[in-house]
């Protein structure tokens, strides 16, 4: 594991001040498990947004389920509002392939039809596999396929971003 130079911090300002024109009064924010759930709570936070942040797995919808499997506590959906009629801002750290999102709108949908969704990410990584695009990303770079970015968070609450080797 290695230590990518991006200034996670940086980034997290800059998805802050590109959420905020997404936002409508009856918006709620809803993080992809883990690392866009750690965002949104601290967006939910910074952005003085009442109630609390939903947070949603992809776990149950997933194309490659077979194979991965479920591992025990791997279900960390909690929306502690009604998705019906409400237009989401969907919060994720890293945007590689476009499965996990897929996956995710399939598990939001199985609680109510959201007036919409609307994706933002911290960072936008090459290898789309699906049509799927952010609204909002604080930055876009390019990896090899063999390298994995996470969102990393410290004990302080502060983000930091770590490279992997290995498949997504």
């Amino acid at each position: 594991m290695s230590r990518l130079n991006l200034d996670a911090e940086a980034l997290y300002a800059d998805l802050l001040a590109g959420v905020r024109p997404l936002l409508r009064a009856d918006t709620v924010l809803v993080g992809i498990w883990s690392g866009g759930a750690w965002l949104a709570e601290r967006l939910q936070r910074d952005l003085q947004r009442p109630g609390e942040p939903g947070t949603i797995s992809s776990a149950l919808h997933r194309d490659d389920f077979g194979s991965r499997g479920m591992t025990a506590g791997a279900d960390h959906t909690k929306l502690p509002f009604d998705v019906t009629d409400k237009p989401i801002l969907l919060i994720d750290d890293v945007l590689y392939t476009g499965r996990t999102v897929r996956a995710v709108i399939n598990e939001l949908y199985d609680f109510g039809r959201p007036a919409s969704v609307t994706l933002a990410v911290l960072v936008d990584r090459n290898g789309r596999e699906l049509p799927i695009s952010a609204a909002v990303s604080a930055a876009r770079i390019t990896l090899p396929k063999e390298q994995k970015l996470t969102l990393a968070k410290d004990d302080a609450g502060r983000f930091s971003f770590d490279i992997m080797q290995g498949d997504r």
